[in-house]
């Protein structure tokens, strides 16, 4: 899902590519140093566009964050539904985000809850733009708690979209003190007790 200005023609498909590369470029940038530490001439530059592309597709600093919140978001949604979609999804999607959280040490946080900080409260529509997106990702993990396990073996109280929001709840905490502890400790604790309480994992 790409948040797209409604009054602006449809792109190119070199225009598409164009507008994707700054995009992914801003996401970087933001990820790496933050909404305010980035302007657009740091994405003009990383991008290696033109001053004219990049006013071209992006005239203020608000639309490129938008964007860069759907980036992320779809980014989120496309790689981890991939690995939850296999016959065990969960497992593997246990195994992943640990994974990456040591390859990182969790440095810059989750690339979409990083951003509540810096925009929940000052910015209502990229708020509402990254709720979305959080939507969406509890969404893809409840699809496949369901798919993975039947009723029989979950707890008879637990609800699988409970269960999503916990998990993801318990990733965005844990990352947040992985990245303050630089320490992916608290991080594997935390989800390795949510999943042993609820599932045989």
């Amino acid at each position: 899902m790409v948040h797209e200005t409604s009054n602006r023609p449809a792109l190119t498909a070199k225009g598409a590519r164009t507008r994707a590369r700054i995009v992914e470029a801003a996401a970087g940038l933001i990820h790496e140093r933050g909404v305010a530490g980035t302007t657009l001439e740091d994405v003009k530059s990383a991008a290696n566009v033109s001053g004219s592309q990049m006013y071209h597709y992006f005239a203020e600093k608000n639309e490129l964050v938008q964007a860069v919140i759907d980036y992320q978001a779809d980014t989120i949604v496309k790689h981890q539904g991939h690995v939850l979609s296999k016959a065990n999804g969960v497992d593997a999607w246990h195994k992943m985000v640990i994974a990456a959280a040591k390859r990182t040490q969790a440095k810059g946080g989750c690339p979409l809850g990083s951003l509540v900080g810096q925009l929940a409260e000052c910015d209502p529509e990229a708020r509402s733009l990254i709720a979305a997106g959080f939507e969406r990702w509890v969404a893809t993990i409840g699809d496949a708690i369901r798919t993975q396990y039947a009723d029989e073996d979950l707890p008879s109280d637990i609800d699988p979209d409970d269960l999503a929001i916990t998990l993801l709840a318990t990733l965005e905490g844990g990352l947040l003190l992985a990245q303050v502890l630089r320490s992916t400790e608290p991080f594997e604790k935390a989800i390795n007790s949510i999943l042993a309480l609820i599932i045989d994992t």
